[in-house]
């Protein structure tokens, strides 16, 4: 039981509560005797096993909440009552515990909030007056401890909220300060970063909109000048956020959390949810609903029907040290249209299609532009990089490489001995001659964008110093390279990893022989899920069709990444690439000729008017 089916196509509410129960239904003997955790697996986590099975108890409460707000009922909720009775009891073996500063468990507190404010009747009128009172002062935690300074401050705000709408004791003071720091981390155009110089990735639609779209709707009353700035944030952000999706319903993998799965249309449901119109509603229904079957039809459940860890198929090499097996439960916050009633516009509207969007839109706050291809549907995010990084897991992967690709993925290495094990698609992967350690960018000095030129400096060593251009487009775009360093290298320019499982058709020329060019320099591949091509436009010395170590890519198990190669002595290099990819079936690639390549980039064309010895030019027409 892998991927997912329902009986009917999933076009209705009741067709989306069917999923839901889909994914739910499995999880009831996994429950612990008095309900309170969820164990779902043996895979380790940063924080202690009772705190995850602590945290898969409570993310599946983000399906289970608006469905019984919509009306409807689950044979978990008893469960549920009961895990919270005895979850909040110190003297039950099932206690969730004292909370510590950051604590993993001031996370889960959010949903709880969530919960009183949308569905006291089912989750607070139910219990005994003490077990409200331990239910109130175990989660009451989360006023005296700090959460990190990020997207975090919003689990304290929705706990107080839920406080305020039963009429409980809250703590204004802190809500307010909390509210107040929050939008520190407002950018423009509906972007935030994910706290003071922290990354633009999912955290802005599934985790800051999100939140912001919930306490607009709950709070509209109460706080109503807040409510619509977050409303006119978020109707500013769908603007971009659009471009992440293609045709299909697949949604651009980038960043991290990425086993959050259909939490990536988590936006559009809250948007739907908190009555933002700005797109028309079966524009946002499609987006939703388009999204839910992409993902049903991808093999990300485990024989007990259990969602797992990983992105498109179960896998822990590119998962976070904060991905427990509950973890991807978070999944179900796309679940919050069924909170509306059965005659709401989105759910009566006639599911539309994407909105015709530009083949290039510039996303400055994100440090992305993004491009599609209209015969494939193919987008791709296009990336400087960052001034700043983190310390999450595969950062450079997730955060640095040139490009990302609904159609392609991207990879995480696997270990540290190589190009294989590197598995470094989109990247220049850097190497002192002959060690065979490879280093890819983590932080840049400098960036920028100019119409679809990108720009970054970044320095791999302190005495290596890389400048990159990268010229945005589909199915081609080009990167060039100044590098200056005092080092002798290894050099390796990979293209899009290419997914593989069947037939393969493959495509090497070319190599430098006493210092003269022999041919084309290029290396491409053919398979039913597309085709990846690379070709050196100036300064490579060889072409090669790496093989990563399986379950690198995000997509596709199995891969094969076309790489050109140099080897560089210190001083002064220029290197140029173009850089193809098409994920449609059937698709090919040929090499062109470099003195007279033209690549359509957009509604413009890019024209190489030299490329010979250490020069270089691009014209833009």
């Amino acid at each position: 039981m892998n991927s997912l089916t329902v009986n009917a196509p999933l076009q209705t509410r009741s067709d989306m509560v069917n999923v839901l129960e889909e994914l739910v239904h499995p999880l009831r003997p996994f429950y612990s005797e008095g309900g309170a955790r969820l164990g779902l697996g043996k895979s380790g986590v940063s924080y202690p096993a009772a705190v995850a099975e602590m945290e898969g108890f409570s993310r599946v409460l983000w399906g289970l909440v608006p469905l019984l707000a919509g009306g409807g009922s689950s044979e978990l909720w008893d469960v549920v009552l009961d895990g919270i009775r005895c979850g909040t009891n110190p003297d039950h073996p099932e206690y969730w515990g004292e909370v510590g500063d950051y604590d993993q468990r001031l996370v889960e507190m959010a949903v709880f909030g969530y919960a009183l404010a949308l569905i006291p009747e089912h989750i607070w009128e139910p219990l005994h007056p003490e077990e409200r009172d331990r239910l109130y002062r175990w989660l009451n935690q989360i006023n005296q401890h700090p959460c990190h300074d990020c997207n975090w401050l919003f689990f304290n705000v929705l706990v107080n909220v839920g406080f305020r709408k039963v009429g409980l004791p809250y703590d204004a003071e802190q809500l307010e300060r909390n509210l107040n720091r929050l939008d520190v981390f407002y950018l423009e155009d509906g972007w935030y970063s994910d706290g003071v110089g922290g990354h633009s990735d999912y955290y802005v639609p599934f985790a800051f909109h999100y939140y912001g779209l919930l306490y607009a709707r709950i709070m509209e009353q109460e706080d109503p000048r807040r409510a619509q700035v977050y409303k006119e944030r978020a109707a500013m952000f769908a603007g971009e956020f659009l471009a992440w999706f293609a045709p299909d319903g697949a949604a651009l993998p980038y960043g991290r959390s990425l086993t959050y799965r259909f939490a990536q249309s988590a936006f559009w449901s809250a948007l739907a949810y908190a009555g933002v119109d700005v797109l028309p509603m079966g524009v946002i229904k499609g987006l939703v609903l388009r999204n839910l079957r992409w993902w049903l039809s991808q093999p990300i459940r485990s024989s007990e029907g259990l969602l797992t860890v990983g992105y498109a198929y179960p896998n822990l090499v590119m998962a976070e040290n904060y991905n427990a097996p509950g973890s991807p439960y978070w999944s179900l916050k796309a679940f919050l249209p069924l909170a509306l009633p059965e005659d709401h516009p989105f759910w009566t509207a006639e599911e539309l299609p994407l909105p015709e969007l530009p083949a290039l839109k510039v996303q400055r706050p994100a440090h992305l532009v993004l491009a599609r291809d209209p015969a494939s549907g193919h987008v791709a995010a296009f990336n400087t990089g960052h001034r700043g990084t983190n310390e999450h897991t595969h950062t450079s992967a997730k955060y640095e490489k040139f490009v990302y690709s609904t159609g392609f993925g991207f990879s995480v290495p696997r270990a540290e001995w190589g190009l294989s094990q590197g598995a470094f698609d989109s990247m220049l992967a850097l190497s002192e001659r002959g060690e065979n350690l490879y280093r890819v960018r983590r932080r840049n000095q400098k960036t920028s964008i100019q119409d679809n030129v990108l720009y970054a400096v970044w320095k791999p060593w302190s005495n290596v110093e890389v400048h990159t251009w990268i010229v945005a487009g589909l199915p081609w775009h080009v990167r060039i390279h100044r590098i200056e360093t005092k080092r002798a290298l290894d050099i390796a320019e990979g293209g899009f990893a290419l997914g593989v499982e069947t037939e393969l058709t493959e495509w090497i020329e070319g190599e430098r022989t006493g210092g003269a060019e022999a041919g084309r320099i290029a290396a491409g591949a053919a398979s039913p899920v597309g085709a990846s091509g690379v070709q050196s436009l100036l300064g490579f010395e060889s072409a090669e069709l790496i093989r990563p170590n399986a379950n690198t890519n995000v997509l596709y198990p199995r891969t094969v990444l076309p790489t050109l190669l140099a080897s560089l002595e210190p001083g002064v290099h220029l290197l140029a690439s173009a850089v193809y990819g098409d994920p449609s079936p059937g698709a090919s690639w040929q090499p062109a000729a470099p003195e007279a390549l033209n690549l359509t980039i957009g509604e413009r064309a890019i024209v190489i008017t030299t490329c010979s010895g250490n020069d270089i030019r691009i014209g833009l027409v």
